[in-house]
């Protein structure tokens, strides 16, 4: 992505200094694999998952002070970069429909973290808290995508913000609340279909950054609309399960499929039109 120049959002706080925060143990689906990325855009409002997490895992941890080196401090300016470019954007979006944006804080953060859904780890993956309207994110994070998935470009590392940030929309707009109290009266194979929509929305909404990114700045270069593409496919449920167990469990999808995600992400993308992101509407067959 070609970012020279432009602002950076002054709605980051660092928490890599100091302080004692709760590690939470047990996060993630059930300890399956691939370190950290299986809940890689979760999105869903953490106090649905983290309220899975046995009290009696829950430690308190001292962590030691932070000295951000070279590649952190450019990570940490990257992000900082791309939430400004979420904010400008949906700013606009919500003027035009007049409503009023709040964008949400980027908490940044390494090792463990206390949020206002409750506690976390690194490995939880980034995440947004509905309680407290903040998108967490241990830089680590996108060392892994790079060390994983082979992920060398930056769009990729832009998507995952800009999929929280997507979460963040859903809240502001009422569509998080709503589904995740429909989650609550659902049977688990009802409350998975809708975790799947909600989250495909929050692709579509990536895609609409980045398309108005890419209108207003040219930020998108040869090969990063592929990448991120790729990216998405690559955590698909699907994909993920047939890489874990060797087969996959429909029933129990709860991101959408390597090809759905990419459908929405694409989408948002070309259309630059956050009319089309109805991804409740439509059968589930049809998504």
């Amino acid at each position: 992505m070609q970012l020279e120049g432009r602002r950076k959002s002054s709605n980051v706080e660092d928490r890599r200094r100091g302080g004692g925060a709760a590690a939470a143990g047990g996060i993630g689906l059930g300890g399956i694999l691939i370190a950290g990325l299986i809940w890689l855009l979760t999105g869903q409002d953490p106090s649905t998952v983290l309220q899975t997490i046995d009290p009696g895992t829950i430690t308190t941890t001292q962590n030691t002070e932070y000295t951000a080196n070279a590649e952190d401090q450019e990570l940490y300016d990257f992000a900082s970069i791309i939430l400004a470019g979420t904010e400008d954007v949906w700013t606009q979006i919500f003027q035009k429909n007049g409503l009023t944006y709040v964008p949400p804080k980027l908490v940044i953060f390494d090792g463990s973290v206390q949020s206002g859904c409750g506690g976390a780890t690194a490995q939880s993956g980034p995440f947004y808290c509905s309680a407290d309207q903040s998108v967490y994110l241990d830089l680590s994070f996108f060392k892994d995508m790079k060390r994983q998935f082979g992920t060398t470009g930056d769009f990729a590392w832009a998507y995952v913000i800009a999929h929280e940030v997507g979460h963040h929309v859903q809240y502001l707009l009422g569509t998080l609340n709503q589904v995740n109290q429909k989650r609550a009266r659902s049977n688990e194979k009802t409350a998975n279909q809708l975790s799947v929509r909600l989250e495909l929305q929050a692709d579509f909404y990536a895609g609409i950054w980045a398309h108005y990114d890419q209108k207003r700045f040219h930020s998108l270069e040869e090969g990063d609309i592929e990448e991120g593409l790729n990216i998405a496919a690559a955590i698909g449920d699907d994909r993920i399960q047939k890489n874990t167990y060797g087969r996959s469990y429909p029933d129990s999808f709860t991101h959408g499929t390597s090809a759905q995600r990419a459908k929405w992400l694409k989408k948002g993308l070309s259309t630059g039109d956050p009319s089309l992101g109805d991804t409740f509407s439509p059968s589930y067959s049809d998504l």
